[in-house]
């Protein structure tokens, strides 16, 4: 069976440990940020938009390192840009239910 990926395309253990210091820095800041309350510094949510905004960086590096998108045909690409678009519609369905429902006592 022929392998399509050339040796140029592989990051190598220093690649990857680079990529692994990224996920532990991560990790770290993430952390640090849900000691921190933004959301009285900032603006409501604050906390979980940087959460979210950290767990996203996170998750592209493992995506296009550790799993070797990167280095993948358009066609997987595609499948990964899909993915994401289908994950910000269900996001949107999610926060549309969230904020259009009143506050839970029944007035009747």
């Amino acid at each position: 069976m022929s392998d399509n990926h050339s040796e140029e395309q592989h990051i190598g253990i220093p690649g990857y440990l680079v990529v692994f210091g990224i996920l532990v820095v991560g990790t770290i800041l993430t952390y640090t940020v849900a000691l921190t309350n933004l959301d009285d510094r900032l603006f409501h949510g604050a906390n979980t938009l940087v959460a979210l905004l950290i767990a996203f960086i996170k998750m592209s590096c493992v995506m296009l390192f550790f799993m070797h998108v990167r280095w993948s045909p358009r066609l997987i690409w595609l499948s990964a840009i899909a993915s994401f678009f289908w994950l910000a519609i269900m996001f949107a369905f999610t926060m549309q239910d969230y904020f259009t429902r009143g506050s839970g006592v029944f007035t009747g």
